[in-house]
């Protein structure tokens, strides 16, 4: 049980390390590209709330990051979300472009005053 503890350790230790590499890596060549400004809702930001300003992947894949920045936008904190719900949402049901259907055609009353005419016969 302590080897397979150890050895989950270490893999969790590499990936931490990993995953902070390969955001530092990125982030900051995005922020030196990129005035910094949320490319949604145009919010700007500054040394001081530079933290709520983040690196979005246009195409949702996290290890493309080309050296021009062409894969990359910067969100703040509250549009990246909603762009990751989109992406789930879109994942999880499909197109989100509405499709207008036919409306119903069947009337359960339609003949009704008939049905009761003959029944009262």
């Amino acid at each position: 049980m302590t080897v397979q503890k150890k050895t989950l350790d270490q893999v969790l230790a590499e990936q931490r390390e990993y995953n902070a590499k390969r955001a530092t890596g990125y982030r900051e060549r995005a922020l030196k590209l990129y005035p910094w400004v949320c490319g949604r809702c145009a919010r700007d930001f500054d040394r001081k709330n530079l933290s709520e300003l983040t690196v979005h992947h246009v195409d949702h894949n996290h290890d493309n990051n080309p050296s021009d920045g062409s894969n990359w936008e910067l969100l703040c904190i509250y549009c990246h979300d909603e762009e990751h719900t989109k992406h789930e949402n879109l994942v999880r049901y499909g197109s989100t472009t509405e499709k207008k259907s036919n409306a119903a055609t069947f009337n359960p009353f339609a003949d009704l005053k008939a049905k009761m005419d003959a029944k009262n016969k």
